[in-house]
């Protein structure tokens, strides 16, 4: 259980007057993959009902960054997309960052199932995410698993040494049979 936050961890959606806060915390989690704070606008202006902040109190530990994509057709980092695709076939995790104060909550297991139902009920049969820092294993757990292509090496190669693609498949929820 985690004492060091003085409230209840919340998600909610990314707002405009959120950048700076989010900007911050991208620069603390992964400063070995800088993104410009253009990048975070551009998907908050692609696809608005993909980014999310997480909020203990008023201040901003952790973000998500989400939206509809191509299959095995990575973005590159730091990237402002001109647009997104007319015909996405997985939703794809761009990014979620905490703080070491949010880590442990289960506040990354939250977003997680929130963009999964999200993304299933927009259509989508599949989420997608490139994995870094050795954080297979924990994407795995959360349901993804490695699709090893080799056609998407040298795109990987870009992100880290480490960096892996992931899918999961997304299913509806089992009808109850009487």
């Amino acid at each position: 259980m985690m004492t060091s936050l003085a409230n209840p961890l919340h998600w909610r959606l990314m707002e405009a007057g959120d950048l700076a806060s989010v900007s911050a915390v991208a620069k603390e989690v992964h400063p070995e993959f800088p993104e410009d704070d253009a990048v975070f606008l551009n998907r908050l202006v692609l696809y608005e009902n993909g980014s999310y902040v997480l909020e203990n109190g008023s201040t901003i530990i952790g973000y998500a960054v989400t939206h509809p994509w191509k299959s095995f057709n990575i973005p590159a980092l730091n990237t402002v997309l001109s647009a997104l695709p007319e015909h996405p076939d997985t939703y794809y995790i761009h990014d979620i960052a905490l703080l070491g104060a949010a880590r442990g909550s289960g506040a990354a297991g939250k977003i997680i199932s929130i963009v999964a139902s999200h993304a299933l009920e927009s259509g989508f049969k599949t989420m997608s995410l490139v994995a870094v820092n050795g954080s297979s294993g924990f994407w795995e757990k959360q349901g993804f698993e490695v699709a090893n292509r080799p056609d998407i090496e040298p795109k990987l190669k870009t992100y880290s040494d480490d960096a892996c693609f992931m899918l999961r498949q997304l299913h509806l929820p089992h009808a109850c049979v009487r």
